[in-house]
């Protein structure tokens, strides 16, 4: 077995592969950016490389500085995570000829698998039914046009050498393919060094279905279920699971076995998977392969028990895969959420910044629930608008689908992040959603759904209930605690009244409050509740019971209440006196400024151009100018009719949030 593997790679998925390599008693190399000297990759490796500027493109993608690391650290193999060059058949040649090994599949499958495009070819060679489209390289936008007619709107303009959804776009129309080309070019020169692009049919009302395969180098090939990645955002997977709750053992027989066969076909060795689109008559058409490991991969090893890492790490060092298929049984239900720096409330741009409070959900691993969390961060980190805006991944497993999802609802009412913008609740929201909870979701849910972005919340009525129960019984504890510093009360508690007003998402309520030793009895409208917690003041985390099922609440004290956090939901939360909320009924509410009528920076970035001139009149959708942050572009388009008044940035300077780019009469 190896002494020393090096991972050419950052972030959580860096620190995953540290962590098996750790069990398995191999030794660790890190590299490191400028933007990455004090990352938690790099303190939990057993040495750490500088390679570079904090640019991917000088550092992290260099083959040469990765090549330098190994050599100075005598590494005998690269673990290369996703991304980057992961799925580089150049950088896997270079270790060849270093007489490194290189813990992914052959440098021959890299290239068959890798580009999508030769792919395809040979998936079609290989009678496996794939989607419409246009194989050949687009050469510009004129063609892309042409070509998206003839194949006929929607299409999918994406990055030959793509992942993670960077480099793709879905235009709709002539402007849409002619704007989408461009800009898929450009992020996929930026973050692959590779801009060819290829257009093929969009398929409405898809489910994205992959299948996990593992191969080793002696003609041997399992795979491990399937994993549903419906739940998408412009085309970045935001929330898998495992098994899909829409396949049928015939169907996952029938998409696994034509995996297998795929990968062993380019004499495929390591994990890989294989990726398909199905309709709802459970038809299925091979989409790409990924060559790699998957940012998903938890959900299968929690539904496996297999360690697709290790795995990896064995069948590099040369070792027959010891698991056949009949080993593989699929136990229990996971999910996985992606934690993103981007904010929902406002498009869910990025968000960049110092993580001043991160405290994830405490990891369990018991026979009838888990909880996992793969991450890269820790609580005074920062977050860098160099790489990729992921922050975690939050998984949770359990016997059967209904109770995984409520594990992962706790995890992520219990997951507190603060200082920078996140997707928690959205998260929440979709795990609350109808169509997500019975399984009917297609890669069309978030578009369908949210269609004019996230708001935040609502709560329903019963769910309002609990909160406010809750939120009585912790003030009250807050009252006695104040009246006992300022000597109102010596040991007598009756001296805080019982009577409250609560004030929660526009509704008002009349409280009553009885308290005994073990909690307290609350009647919120003439409905009563049963309250129990240890919550204590200046606790961020309240962990209370209602009525005997958990509410886990994030907390802030503000004047006469709290800011309370739960399922998705951002509650200003009053509680007061019968004569203090008649006293408030009065008070004048403040209006915000006027923004009208200025174009402000949504997010953290640079401009990359200015599309408009002053004087000029514009219409509305059209576009403004384009925003780059993390390695996507971000074209801003006016709300309205108006006249440009002035312009106050342009192409190369660096933005922050809510700067003012531009005025309009």
């Amino acid at each position: 077995m190896f002494k020393k593997i090096l991972i050419a790679n950052r972030g959580e998925i860096a620190c995953r592969v540290i962590k098996t390599a750790r069990k398995m008693g191999i030794a660790t190399v890190a590299i490191y950016s400028d933007a990455d000297k004090h990352a938690l990759h790099v303190e939990m490796a057993d040495e750490a490389v500088h390679i570079g500027p904090a640019p991917a493109n000088q550092s992290y993608i260099v083959i040469e500085n990765v090549m330098k690391a190994i050599r100075e650290t005598g590494a005998e193999a690269v673990h290369p995570g996703y991304g980057f060059l992961s799925e580089n058949a150049k950088f896997a040649e270079a270790l060849e000829a270093e007489g490194v090994a290189f813990i992914g599949p052959p440098k021959g499958a890299i290239e068959a698998m890798g580009d999508k495009i030769t792919s395809k070819k040979i998936a079609q060679e290989a009678g496996v039914s794939t989607v419409p489209g246009v194989m050949g390289l687009i050469e510009d936008a004129d063609e892309a046009v042409k070509i998206s007619q003839e194949i006929g709107y929607p299409v999918m303009i994406k990055a030959s050498a793509g992942g993670g959804g960077k480099g793709m776009r879905i235009a709709w129309n002539d402007e849409e393919a002619r704007e989408g080309f461009q800009s898929s070019k450009n992020e996929a020169a930026s973050s692959f060094g590779d801009d060819r692009i290829f257009i093929e049919k969009f398929v409405t009302q898809p489910r994205h279905i992959e299948i996990q395969v593992l191969c080793d180098s002696h003609g041997n090939g399992i795979y491990l279920g399937e994993r549903e990645c419906s739940i998408q955002r412009r085309n970045q997977k935001v929330i898998e699971e495992a098994p899909s709750p829409f396949l049928d053992e015939a169907t996952r027989k029938a998409m696994g076995e034509q995996a297998v066969a795929l990968a062993q076909a380019v004499d495929y060795a390591s994990a890989g998977t294989v990726e398909f689109i199905v309709d709802g008559e459970k038809n299925f058409y091979f989409l790409e392969m990924n060559t790699r490991l998957q940012v998903e991969h938890p959900v299968t090893e929690l539904i496996t028990g297999v360690d697709l890492v290790e795995q990896m790490i064995r069948v590099a060092n040369g070792e027959v895969l010891q698991l056949s298929q009949d080993d593989i049984q699929l136990n229990g239900w996971a999910m996985e959420s992606r934690l993103y720096a981007e904010d929902p409330y406002r498009g869910f741009l990025p968000s960049i910044g110092r993580l001043t409070r991160y405290r994830p959900p405490a990891e369990v691993a018991e026979a009838k629930r888990a909880v996992r969390n793969d991450t890269g961060v820790f609580e005074g980190g920062e977050i860098s608008i160099y790489y990729d805006p992921m922050i975690a991944k939050l998984c949770t497993w359990a016997p059967d689908r209904d109770t995984a999802i409520e594990e992962m609802r706790i995890a992520l009412d219990s997951f507190e992040v603060e200082g920078i913008g996140h997707n928690i609740p959205f998260l929440a929201a979709v795990y609350d959603h109808p169509k997500f909870t019975s399984g009917e979701m297609t890669t069309a849910f978030i578009a369908e759904e949210y269609p004019d972005g996230f708001e935040g919340v609502t709560l329903p009525k019963a769910e309002l209930g609990r909160v406010a129960a809750a939120a009585v019984a912790m003030y009250r504890v807050c009252e006695i605690r104040r009246a006992r510093i300022s000597g109102r009360m010596g040991n007598h508690e009756r001296h805080v009244g019982q009577d409250w007003v609560v004030t929660l998402q526009g509704e008002t309520y009349e409280a009553r409050v009885e308290a005994d030793r073990e909690g307290a009895t609350v009647d919120v409208d003439g409905q009563t509740y049963r309250v129990e917690g240890d919550w204590t003041p200046g606790q961020s985390l309240a962990r209370m019971s209602v009525d005997g099922a958990p509410l886990v609440l994030k907390t802030d004290l503000i004047s006469a209440g709290f800011r309370l956090r739960y399922r998705g939901a951002d509650l200003k939360v009053n509680v007061r006196t019968p004569r203090q909320a008649e006293l408030a009924a009065l008070m004048p509410e403040k209006l915000p400024p006027d923004t009208s009528k200025m174009l402000l920076c949504p997010m953290p970035g640079m401009i990359v151009k200015v599309d408009v001139e002053v004087g000029q009149e514009v219409q509305e959708g059209q576009a403004l100018c384009t925003v780059e942050a993390m390695k996507m572009e971000n074209i801003l388009r006016a709300e309205r009719t108006g006249i440009v008044l002035q312009i106050n940035a342009g192409a190369g300077d660096s933005l922050a949030v809510d700067d003012v780019i531009m005025e309009f009469e």
